[in-house]
């Protein structure tokens, strides 16, 4: 990027400009209770087979007479991608013959059977349990799975059965015969889990679904996790006269883990194999069947996450073969982009390997399971996701930072890493997502002070259909006092370069000198610093420069979009350079003309929580103010998977934890810092703030919180929302 100053604005109606025009000021309720500035999305398209259709549940029940007390109707429709138009009727409740309201469907291979999801609960952040049907399109005949809530119904490919997992067992369900056979039986609550995964694989490797059908359907493999001997944490729900206490396996720092096994079924004979791995302190993090009959891939990680494998495993014998080994001498992050080819020989994946993450084909030798490796993509810029691959014309098509490390764009190139092609060149930031056939796709193209527009888009064309614009949004936005948007970068005091974006307020005057409040999040790989639509943050940060503030967000050293190197630098000594360039960017600002120095806030969220408590006590001159919410406080009380990757254990590292813990600072506070935490929180344990305070209170230091009993991390619900953002507002205005 270069080293300028870049104003983010609509065309035409600006929000930021006419500024001689008088603007409304707009208030909290606005934006978290009344709605003002509605930003509306498009769901996605659940894309049938021919790739030219898709499909929509419409319910009905609301605009019936007496909608309270009669049946739920519904019917599911098929339309047109091109235009929209209907295309004929798929599915209605009254040919279903149970009364039913779907929250979900998905569909089998072959379109003929249909699956329905109702009653639907969350478990985890990814995981879910419901009441499934299973509808057979032919001649609407509905069966139910069991009269049990299960999690993760899904079809083989044959339509033979549907397998799922209930009480952490897996079974499937044979649709000629409508009887359930279960593949395990050990399942116990907090000891054994099959078919699905363990607290600690969910959320650090962001999977849930425990199991997979081969292709051919001839197999399932699936994860066993005996957790027995990993510690539980519990914490208490206050909804009653006596507290109710929710207790589950969290591996800490340094703790024991489940010890994990992925098994092969074989639904025609009952013949299961281990996949025959070593034991040892290890991941399984990843497995995916390769397009050769009876071969599955199996990832595997060390417990230090600097190794890693691709194992291929046979279905028959469980035996396994290392097809590609990494070694890095930090850690190696886990991702989706193992791509199996179809019609040609070999695979696709990416690594980081060579200092950007970038795309690589491998090809098989003469020699058994041995591979010849092909750069794709190079240069210095990361490849962010294979979004697709269309083997017939020998295309990929993925995200990349190219353009900036600030936006995401779709880019092509052919399997022989020639005629790239940026295939969404408009500035701004391009969320993509391909359609089943990958015939077309959705752009979602925003930037960070305009919400999205949803174009969809046919690939090898120019064709496209606007499916959203959020027109009436940008004309409400237009209305109101809205600050100036800007990109731009600064050069630290040790030479880091390091991008951010400003909000002004709208009656910005260089001559005066106004309080800035920085924004922050800092942890590995993710950044702030987007060129695209800000959402609620946006809106509450320009309603904090309409109150006069300056609002600042830098991605320091450790965030992601800018090579290897930049990201790990921070590895063993997580938090050091991360809260250093904070201070470094808070001295840049003071110097400023138009910043008060003396007037410097800054606040995070989790990541963001730690960073704030970071800056307040390891900069106490620098920072007035710092808001901490939901934050760690020492990596001694998070996951094993998250914390060990950066810090390793911490017998190996106790500096590495110790000296970038806030709580070994508390002595230090000079300024005014408030903690918010949510008491049900299952990631971010309220322990860490609950520490933060006994710290506090050691040291003699006044603080100031906010407790949210039962909330998760999220702290996400209407009323809670409001609450918390009021506080912080009323805050940085009382003490910035």
């Amino acid at each position: 990027m270069k080293n300028i100053v870049v104003a983010i604005g609509f065309t035409l109606a600006s929000i930021h400009g006419l500024y001689a025009q008088e603007k409304t000021a707009f208030t909290l309720e606005d934006i978290y209770q009344k709605g003002t500035f509605r930003v509306s999305g498009v769901a996605g398209f659940n894309v049938m087979k021919d790739g030219e259709h898709y499909t929509e549940l419409v319910n009905t029940s609301s605009s019936l007479p007496n909608a309270a007390a009669a049946a739920p109707r519904w019917h599911i429709i098929k339309r047109n991608l091109r235009s929209g138009d209907s295309a004929g009727l798929i599915l209605r409740s009254t040919e279903v013959g149970v009364n039913l309201q779907p929250e979900g469907y998905t569909f089998s291979d072959d379109e003929r059977y249909m699956i329905l999801t109702t009653a639907t609960e969350s478990i985890y952040r990814h995981s879910t349990k419901s009441l499934v049907y299973v509808v057979d399109l032919t001649n609407g005949n509905a069966i139910a799975i069991g009269s049990e809530k299960i999690m993760y119904p899904q079809m083989s490919p044959n339509n033979d059965y549907l397998a799922f997992v209930r009480e952490n067992d897996l079974f499937i369900f044979d649709l000629k015969t409508q009887t359930e056979k279960a593949i395990t039986s050990d399942g116990q609550k907090n000891s054994i889990i099959n078919g699905a995964v363990d607290w600690v694989y969910e959320e650090e490797f962001s999977m849930s679904q425990g199991y997979a059908w081969s292709p051919d359907s001839k197999h399932i493999a699936f994860y066993r996790f005996d957790e027995s001997a990993v510690k539980e944490f519990s914490m208490d729900m206050f909804s009653g006269l006596y507290p109710a206490q929710e207790s589950w396996k969290y591996p800490k720092a340094g703790e024991d883990n489940s010890v994990v096994d992925v098994y092969i079924y074989e639904p025609s004979t009952g013949q299961k194999v281990r996949a025959n791995i070593a034991a040892g302190d290890q991941y399984l993090p990843r497995i995916q069947w390769t397009n050769i009959p009876g071969q599955l891939s199996i990832q595997w990680l060390n417990r230090t996450q600097n190794e890693w494998k691709l194992l291929f495993a046979n279905a028959k014998t469980g035996n396994t073969t290392t097809v590609l080994y990494e070694k890095s001498k930090t850690y190696i992050d886990i991702h989706d982009n193992l791509y199996f080819l179809k019609s040609k020989p070999g695979f696709i994946s990416t690594s980081e390997k060579n200092g950007f993450n970038h795309l690589y084909r491998y090809i098989p030798t003469k020699v058994h399971l041995d591979y010849k490796e092909i750069a794709i993509t190079k240069g210095n810029f990361d490849v962010l996701g294979i979004a697709h691959v269309n083997e017939s014309k020998g295309l990929i098509y993925f995200n990349s930072s190219e353009v900036s490390p600030t936006e995401d764009h779709l880019f092509s190139i052919n399997l022989d890493g020639k005629k790239k092609t940026n295939e969404t060149p408009e500035p701004g930031n391009h969320v993509v997502v391909f359609g089943k056939g990958g015939r077309f796709y959705t752009d979602m193209h925003s930037s960070l002070a305009v919400p999205a527009n949803y174009v969809l888009k046919e690939t090898g064309t120019t064709w496209k259909r606007v499916l959203e614009s959020n027109a009436a949004a940008k004309k409400v936005m237009n209305k109101y006092a809205f600050g100036k948007s800007e990109f731009g970068n600064l050069t630290t005091d040790s030479g880091v370069k390091l991008n951010y974006w400003m909000i002004k307020p709208h009656d910005f005057d260089p001559a005066k000198k106004y309080p800035v409040l920085m924004f922050v999040y800092g942890g590995p790989g993710v950044n702030t610093v987007r060129n695209s639509w800000g959402g609620r943050n946006f809106l509450y940060h320009q309603y904090l420069s309409q109150k006069g503030y300056i609002i600042v967000s830098v991605d320091g050293r450790g965030t992601g979009h800018r090579g290897e190197a930049f990201k790990k630098c921070t590895y063993l000594n997580l938090g050091k350079f991360e809260q250093a360039d904070q201070a470094a960017a808070a001295r840049w600002l003071g110097k400023q003309p138009f910043v008060d120095s003396k007037r410097i806030g800054i606040w995070g969220w989790s990541f963001g929580g730690y960073m704030s408590s970071l800056c307040i006590t390891k900069s106490p001159d620098l920072f007035k103010t710092a808001i901490a919410v939901a934050p760690v406080t020492s990596w001694r009380y998070y996951d094993n998977i998250y914390t060990e990757r950066f810090l390793r254990k911490p017998a190996e590292n106790p500096a590495g934890y110790d000296e970038n813990s806030p709580i070994q600072f508390t002595k230090n506070i000079k300024g005014n810092y408030l903690l918010i935490h949510g008491t049900g929180d299952d990631n971010v344990h309220w322990q860490n703030s609950a520490e933060m305070i006994n710290a506090m209170i050691k040291s003699g230091v006044r603080y100031d919180s906010e407790v949210y009993p039962n909330r998760n991390h999220g702290i996400g619900d209407r009323y809670a929302q409001y609450h918390l953002f009021r506080r912080m507002a009323e805050y940085i205005q009382e003490k910035l």
